[in-house]
Formats: structure tokens, C-alpha cells, sequence
């Protein structure tokens, strides 16, 4: 389980990207953050792992505190959170099993990593990984040709060869089309079932949350001013996070999109009988 309590932060200039932020995340639960830019949603995950610091509060998985621990201890932490980037993170020059097997960094180390010196079961494992996102065929291809929809699997299936217990996904569709965006939210969220695995994803594409996920999280000026299930997602919910606007009528369009998401799924299995 991860859990946040009164999670504040301030920069040098005094602005508050946090405000005191309580959250729990049990495991196998799928969360999405939503919320204007700058409501303070990367800065929450980034705080989670500490690529950003937290002024205060309090950070615990499973029992531990995070923002308690030295350098060592940290890094030990960080194997339990995979990170999901949005624009994917990978060594363009190296091939997709290289980019999948450095989510072994934090267990084999830097040379060992450096020389392509992995343990076969670490190999074995990234193998049924990429078979799993659909691109075992794509093993030994340079993540520089590969497409973003592509690229955000190798991201994924990098992540979870840490054997992580959370996931932290910072914008995974942003850079995709519709489809693609529709088949990496269900991936990553059938792969977290899977494992049970809990995760946080950062996303600004409210209907395709409420496609997916289980529970939303709404920020707004770095404060929670919602959090429930996506069917409670009114319009009056919604212009208390983003404000003022014709929710109900964008409500509607993201109902019909639901039902072309529908009708997409449906084509795709089959084409594939």
C-alpha cells in the first residue's frame, strides 16, 4: 500500500506545488490523477520516488517511510516503483531488450549494466515481458525506429521487469493517437490486475480515465477537491477541478467516444479470429 500524508511543495519562490496532500493507494488499485496544468500532478509522483524532494509530510509503501531514507535506502526503495515516462525515456541508440533490461540497473549495477552483463533469468524474464506488450518480434530493433505507441510498451515492460509494487505513469498518452492511447490504458491496466499491482497514472484525457480506471483523483492548486469513482465524475465535480465550462455537453462527447472505444475493441478481436 502506498500512502501520503500532509505531502507539502514549496519551491525557493514560496509557491506551493503540494498543499498537504492525504492519499492511499492499496495494492492492485489503478488511480488516475486528474486536473488542470499546473494543479501540481507530476509534482506528486515525482515527489513519490524523490526525483522531486517533498518540503514535508510523510511518504510510506509498504509500512516504510520513503522521505526518511539515506542514498542506500533509496535506492532499494526505487526498485519497488517502476516509472512510466511520457516521453518514454529510452536510449534511442540501444535495442528494445537493452532498453528493457536496464530496469535491472538497480539490481545489477552499473558496469554489470554497461557490458550487457544481465543474469539469464533477468533475460527470461524481459523475453516474456516484451511478449507480453506485444513485441517479442521487436527484440533486437533500436528503439529509435520504433513508433511512440511501441516505444511506450518498451517503457512499460521496462518498468515491470523491476518487479515494482507500485507504478508511477506520468502521461502515457499524451504523445498518442486515440487507438494507441486506448490500447496503452488498457494494457497497463490489465498488466496491474495481472500483478497486483497499485498504480498512479498522470493524465489529462478525462474520458479516456473514466474508460479504464478504477478511482479518480482530481487536483486543483496542488489540493485534492476530488476523489471517487469515475461515474461521479458530474459536471459540477468536473468545473470544481478544471472551472467553468460546458461539462455536460463534453460529457456526452466522451460517452461517444466510450461507445467508438467499444466498437474498436470489438473490430480488433475480430480481426483477430
Amino acid at each position: 500500500m502506498l500512502r501520503l500524508e500532509k505531502l507539502v511543495k514549496q519551491y525557493k519562490t514560496g509557491d506551493k506545488a503540494l498543499k498537504g496532500v492525504d492519499l492511499e493507494v492499496p495494492r492492485g488499485q489503478v488511480l488516475a490523477l486528474i486536473g488542470p496544468s499546473g494543479a501540481g500532478k507530476s509534482t506528486l509522483i515525482r515527489c513519490i520516488n524523490r526525483l522531486v524532494e517533498p518540503s514535508s509530510g510523510r511518504i510510506e509503501l509498504n509500512g516504510e517511510d520513503v522521505t526518511r531514507l539515506g542514498a542506500g535506502g533509496l535506492r532499494q526503495a526505487r526498485r519497488r516503483m517502476g516509472m512510466i515516462f511520457q516521453e518514454y525515456a529510452l536510449v534511442e541508440r540501444l535495442t528494445v531488450m537493452e532498453n528493457v533490461l536496464s530496469g535491472q540497473l538497480g539490481y545489477v549495477g552499473f558496469w554489470r549494466s554497461y557490458f550487457r552483463r544481465f543474469p539469464q533469468a533477468a533475460v527470461e524474464e524481459a523475453f516474456r515481458l516484451l511478449q507480453r506488450v506485444g513485441l517479442e518480434q521487436f527484440a533486437d530493433k533500436r528503439a529509435d525506429q520504433l513508433s511512440g505507441g511501441q516505444r511506450q510498451r518498451v517503457g512499460i515492460a521496462r518498468a515491470l521487469i523491476q518487479g515494482p509494487d507500485l507504478l508511477l505513469v506520468d502521461e502515457p498518452t499524451a504523445s498518442l493517437d486515440p487507438k494507441t492511447s486506448r490500447q496503452i490504458m488498457r494494457l497497463i491496466c490489465e498488466l496491474c490486475a495481472e500483478r497486483q499491482l497499485a498504480a498512479i497514472i498522470n493524465i489529462h484525457d478525462v474520458a479516456l480515465a473514466q474508460m479504464f480506471v478504477q478511482r479518480i483523483v482530481g487536483l486543483r492548486q496542488g489540493e485534492v477537491v476530488y476523489d471517487g469513482t469515475p461515474d461521479r465524475m458530474t459536471p459540477e465535480v468536473l468545473t470544481e477541478i478544471y472551472g467553468e465550462e460546458d461539462w455536460a455537453a463534453t460529457r456526452d462527447k466522451g460517452a461517444g467516444d466510450g461507445h467508438a472505444a467499444q466498437a474498436v475493441a470489438e473490430g480488433d478481436a475480430m480481426a483477430a479470429m
